[in-house]
């Protein structure tokens, strides 16, 4: 494998660990906000109270985008093995 070969898959690797992810962080970054507004209005400071929606929402997100995540996945591991293959 050449040395440009080696990079383009190391930046394909990237670009797909940061689409695959993308989405729950979005979603748990979103919530987080939401729960901070909410605990800064009612003066609650509890940590499981930030903790548990998080979760809740970043899980709903894995189970709704779980189909395409795995499609990304395997598109990108069947493109690794064809490029590997080659001289």
């Amino acid at each position: 494998m050449d040395p440009n070969a080696a990079i383009e898959l190391c930046r394909t690797s990237l670009l797909s660990a940061v689409v695959i992810a993308a989405p729950m962080l979005i979603v748990a970054m979103a919530a987080g906000l939401l729960v901070g507004l909410l605990q800064a209005l009612t003066q609650v400071q509890d940590q499981t109270v930030s903790f548990v929606p998080k979760l809740l929402a970043t899980a709903a997100v894995l189970v709704i985008c779980l189909p395409w995540l795995i499609t990304k996945m395997v598109d990108f591991t069947r493109v690794v093995f064809l490029t590997a293959g080659t001289p």
